[in-house]
């Protein structure tokens, strides 16, 4: 078996309280970032956060990106996903989530699948914190976008 070839598109530091806190890189198949294609994104934690704490921030993300599209039962249940998904985190620990255009996401901790998400809104939206164009920290996502330039010194 001939497994597709990946290539990291970008990446950038994710900055809280003046604090680097994660590394986040994107991974995809071709040269620039595609819905309709799978793709990765890794992130490398320099900073411990609980787990409530995670899932919260995810699921308020979430929420922000959506523009307030999401139904009740979703809100009742993604929660839920979430917290099945995320682990507390802590320096050196990685989670990299698989979007699968159509059927989902995967999420492994450390390399270690940790839950598949087969509601392909869900993915859409998990990952659009960090890729819609609404993303929060909108300099990040061009860096993982590859959109510019990577000045983090020499």
């Amino acid at each position: 078996m001939k497994l597709p070839v990946v290539q990291r598109l970008g990446d950038g530091e994710l900055i809280r309280s003046g604090e680097c806190f994660c590394t986040v890189q994107l991974w995809a198949l071709g040269p620039v970032h595609d819905w309709n294609r799978p793709f990765a994104l890794e992130l490398l934690y320099h900073r411990s956060m609980s787990k409530g704490a995670l899932v919260q921030e995810i699921f308020e993300q979430m929420c922000r990106v959506s523009a307030s599209s999401l139904t009740p039962p979703q809100c009742a249940v993604w929660p839920n996903i979430i917290d099945e998904a995320f682990v507390e985190v802590h320096p050196g620990m990685r989670i990299t989530g698989v979007f699968l255009p159509g059927q989902g996401c995967s999420v492994y901790v450390d390399g270690k699948l940790s839950r598949e998400i087969t509601d392909p809104l869900f993915a859409r939206t998990f990952f659009s914190i960090w890729l819609a164009p609404c993303a929060r920290d909108t300099q990040l996502r061009q860096r993982l976008l590859g959109l510019a330039g990577n000045d983090r010194g020499a």
